[in-house]
């Protein structure tokens, strides 16, 4: 964390043509560097909201800041420099015959080329174990690893920013151990990453901050341990979340919401 902006929402609201209103008076700073996990029921804006910060969808009331810009007048592709998303579904990014060329896709039209361009992509292949099947036609991909190829796509762009939009869906343990890496990774040099997750087990391992939407506010803003308290509980339940598993036993045995496995055990070999 380093005092820099990544993102930041004043007054931000947004209402769909059809009339429906998928945010309220966000105000929101995201700093640069940092992880930062989105979550809510269905519905609740996550998705909305995220759009927002590449430009996808434009306020209809408020403001965005992009690294200290504003976004709402920035082309796309624009933001597309500063602002990388991974869609939930990787089959309505995922176009090219081969993984190499899907890879390469967003850094060349970003300017990169030659040996550069070369760099990028076998090192976003290899960071989600994908530099095997770089000669791949990406529908002969299971399901999980297309979603580490869009994952792998975005990676390569370079981006300061990158949104992952579910990325455990359709994942193994193995796979979210990998994604875990990944982020783990982009962290380490300095990349925010903001992902919206169902998983709640992946959250509270992997994100530094937590911010819980319900019906298109921000109900709760905080780190996990905050976010997953036994107080919170009620908060999480009326946007039809439950804590993970560890924070309800971490609860029950007085160690907290985000214990570490060292702690459970000494507090499980106690009670006996």
């Amino acid at each position: 964390m380093n005092g820099d902006e990544a993102v930041r929402c004043e007054g931000l609201g947004f209402v769909y043509p059809d009339g429906t209103r998928a945010l309220q008076a966000i105000d929101l700073r995201i700093e640069a560097g940092t992880r930062v996990a989105v979550i809510g029921q269905n519905g609740s804006g996550k998705s909305t909201l995220v759009r927002q910060f590449n430009g996808l969808l434009r306020p209809t009331e408020g403001e965005v800041w992009v690294q200290g810009r504003p976004a709402g007048r920035r082309h796309v592709a624009e933001l597309a420099r500063e602002v990388g998303l991974a869609f939930q579904n990787p089959d309505r990014q995922i176009f090219a015959g081969r993984v190499r060329t899907e890879v390469a896709f967003g850094p060349h039209n970003l300017g990169l080329a030659g040996p550069a361009l070369a760099a990028a992509v076998d090192s976003a292949m290899a960071a989600v174990g994908l530099a095997a099947a770089a000669d791949t036609n990406p529908y002969d991909l299971g399901f999980s690893r297309r979603k580490l190829l869009a994952l792998a796509s975005v990676i390569a762009m370079a981006t300061p920013i990158l949104v992952l939009d579910e990325p455990t869906t359709g994942q193994d343990a193995r796979g979210i151990a990998r994604m875990r890496e990944v982020i783990d990774t982009l962290f380490g040099q300095g990349r925010t990453v903001i992902a919206i997750s169902h998983d709640m087990a992946f959250v509270a391992d992997t994100f530094e901050r937590v911010i819980v939407m319900g019906a298109g506010r921000v109900l709760l803003d905080g780190t996990p341990a905050e976010v997953f308290a036994e107080k919170a509980w009620p908060t999480l339940r009326s946007t039809y979340l439950e804590p993970p598993l560890a924070a309800r036993v971490g609860a029950r045995l007085g160690v907290g919401s985000t214990p570490t496995e060292a702690a459970l055990i000494e507090a499980l070999d106690g009670a006996r």
